[in-house]
């Protein structure tokens, strides 16, 4: 793969960047304009759809950091974007053009005051994996081999300045509206904030390792302090296929029952017990191991649940709650998906939509064990997804709804089921965690 020789820093340099792809993106809209002409629209608007998402993503993956996280949470969206740019962005998880080993180099000793060998006995300056915000490399040391992740340069400063440029796409994708609609971009910003800061990162990583090592068939790498600063994490090196990998070969349905039981305790332990969560469930962040365990990585996005979220957000869950109006009403207030300042239409809008989005998107927690390899529920979501993203009747009213919390802990579940999809596990025991 094609290494990056430099990274643009400056605001005006990523703004630039960004502007450049805005009129390669205009050049397309002008290309499916004249396809209209000669083609079906479905055929024109794929084409569309393809060219932009390269555009798109070709320019965010050069600028790395927060602007290509964006990319790679969006990823995750698949009922929301068009296919074409679900693939393109689904790149960004573990696939990016790395730093150049020279770059590399440099950026170590910026980081750490001291060139690589100065640490270890020896260090690969070729990244074996490359994504939005850092890339590892592998080192030795005693014989023993780690796992060094440094940060691409730049990134913890243009945080602020990338939301803003990604921020006007963002409002008109999710149709944000309103005085207060700056408190989700908050969220964001605060969230990536503290993703480029890994002396957090290992703290919250070893935490992690501590509380859930207990978890059967899930193991985790030790992390080293010692050999880390604040844009730098060594860890164990990890032998495994990322997860995307292994599924698409894997055909022992005994493994994936047992890997996917192994990720829904690890994710219902942690909202259940910790209420702290792994907010980043996407593929680069699992490794399957040769003995078939699920190994988790890159602790840098934990999301504390607050009681007075945590509380009515799982009693919308239960089917008492969905079936009784008037409590599900409550529910809908209490969470800020309903507003004081909400038309009737709008009050009765959003109490359908999400009577039937909660409805559907619940099911797991209705039953003992669950079937995550049936593709009828994930289509239901999906076209349930694809039908509001289109319903022009949203568009028009004030899509700016909901707790803040919402963000990642919605980004939690729809990752997580989608990796339990991938996995194709059936017969999950629902609440298996309660044991653990």
């Amino acid at each position: 793969m094609k290494t990056i020789d430099s990274i643009p820093i400056s605001k005006i340099s990523r703004a630039s960047k960004l502007v450049t792809t805005g009129a390669k993106v205009g050049v397309n809209y002008l290309k499916y304009y004249g396809d209209k002409m000669v083609k079906s629209k479905e055929d024109a608007k794929e084409r569309l759809n393809q060219n932009n998402a390269e555009d798109i993503y070709n320019s965010l993956k050069t600028l790395k950091g927060s602007a290509l996280k964006v990319a790679q949470m969006l990823s995750m969206e698949k009922s929301i974007l068009p296919q074409a740019y679900v693939e393109k962005f689904s790149l960004s998880q573990f696939s990016v053009p790395p730093l150049s080993p020279p770059l590399v180099i440099k950026t170590f000793k910026k980081y750490f005051g001291k060139h690589p060998e100065d640490i270890f006995d020896t260090f690969n300056a070729t990244s074996v994996n490359a994504a939005s915000i850092g890339q590892v490399h592998i080192a030795e040391k005693n014989g023993k081999k780690f796992a060094v992740k440094i940060q691409y340069p730049g990134v913890a400063e243009s945080i602020s300045s990338d939301l803003a440029l990604v921020k006007p796409i963002a409002i008109k994708m999710f149709n944000i509206r309103g005085n207060d609609s700056d408190k989700y971009f908050k969220e964001v910003e605060n969230k990536l904030t503290e993703e480029t800061n890994y002396i957090l990162e290992i703290s919250q990583s070893k935490a992690v390792v501590e509380a859930c090592n207990h978890i059967p068939n899930l193991k985790f790498p030790n992390y080293y302090e010692k050999f880390s600063s604040e844009r730098i994490i060594t860890m164990d090196y990890m032998t495994g296929e990322h997860l995307s990998e292994f599924v698409a070969h894997n055909t022992d349905r005994t493994v994936s029952n047992k890997l996917g039981q192994a990720l829904w305790d690890f994710y219902m332990f942690q909202i259940h017990k910790l209420k702290k969560v792994h907010a980043d469930p996407h593929p680069g962040n699992f490794l399957i191991s040769p003995d078939g365990d699920l190994i988790a990585l890159d602790f840098g996005c934990m999301k504390t649940i607050p009681l007075d979220f945590y509380t009515p957000y799982f009693e919308l869950a239960d089917p008492k709650c969905i079936s009784n109006k008037q409590l599900f009403t409550d529910k809908l207030y209490e969470l800020e998906i309903l507003r004081t300042d909400d038309s009737p239409e709008e009050i009765k809008f959003f109490s359908n939509m999400f009577h039937e989005l909660l409805s559907l998107f619940t099911k797991p927690f209705h039953v003992e064990e669950f079937d995550f390899s049936n593709p009828d529920f994930f289509n239901k979501i999906s076209e349930m997804g694809q039908r509001y993203s289109k319903s022009t009747k949203l568009r028009n009213m004030n899509g700016n709804r909901g707790s803040t919390h919402f963000i990642y802990i919605n980004r939690t579940f729809f990752g997580l089921y989608n990796l339990m999809f991938d996995l194709k596990a059936q017969d999950v025991k629902i609440n298996n965690f309660k044991n653990l």
